[in-house]
């Protein structure tokens, strides 16, 4: 349970700081995805505010590397988890580096909603059963929390996504600066990112049906459906 509050805590803040971001300042970047290259140059000044953000993602997902190699419970999904933790990584670094800080921060906002419901579905998960006994509040909490995790996970993640970011990145991307440097680097660790998206949306829609159909008959665990059947050996880190 600590590990599901702090991150939590963590995503609910980096995510209403990147919302604060595309809506309570002048960066259009959410309604106008082809503005994140309006007066693109190289070497431009990345703001402060973007700055800040950038570098507490990239802190994050530093040390999401290192706990999913050795401190998480392995599960089956594991390698992919890692996968998706280096690509964002490198993207962290390498779009800042390389000034795409702009189409950065969209991306990670229409991200890390789907984690806050997430963290805070488990968070109730293992509330409703504290204490030996049921706790109906907590229960219909964490229902909600995973119809609603599901819903904004197809709506972030697999229509805005591509229709916002995809958009901007391999079409106007090319109309704005014909000549973009890294252009097929980018796109190609974006479009990677959007299958492991749509890799483990089939994963929720697998433990919807199964809920459906009754053959998980209550909500343990939000990521049940990605368990590992079996426990397999974690990676030992080397002495």
């Amino acid at each position: 349970m600590p590990e599901s509050a702090w991150k939590f805590l963590f995503y609910l803040g980096a995510w209403s700081y990147s919302a604060y971001l595309l809506f309570g300042t002048d960066y259009p970047f959410f309604h106008d995805p082809p503005s994140v290259f309006y007066d693109w140059t190289p070497g431009m000044a990345v703001p402060r505010d973007i700055a800040a953000a950038y570098l507490l993602q990239g802190s994050f997902y530093g040390h999401s590397i290192y706990a999913t190699l050795y401190m998480d419970a392995w599960r089956k999904d594991s390698v992919v988890m890692l996968v998706h933790h280096v690509v964002t990584l490198v993207l962290i670094v390498s779009s800042y580096a390389f000034r795409y800080h702009n189409v950065g921060i969209l991306v990670l906002f229409l991200h890390d909603v789907s984690d806050v419901q997430l963290e805070f579905t488990k968070l109730n998960v293992y509330f409703k059963s504290r204490g030996g006994s049921h706790h109906r509040l907590h229960a219909l909490a964490a229902d909600l929390g995973c119809l609603s995790f599901s819903l904004s996970w197809f709506w972030f993640r697999l229509y805005w996504f591509p229709l916002k970011v995809l958009y901007a990145t391999c079409h106007s991307s090319l109309r704005s600066v014909p000549d973009i440097p890294f252009y097929f680097f980018f796109n190609a660790l974006l479009l990677l990112l959007t299958l492991m998206n749509l890799y483990w949306f089939l994963y929720i829609v697998a433990f919807a049906a199964k809920v459906l159909t009754g053959q998980v008959r209550e909500l343990k665990d939000v990521r049940e459906y990605d368990a590992a059947e079996a426990p397999s050996p974690k990676p030992s880190k080397a002495e």
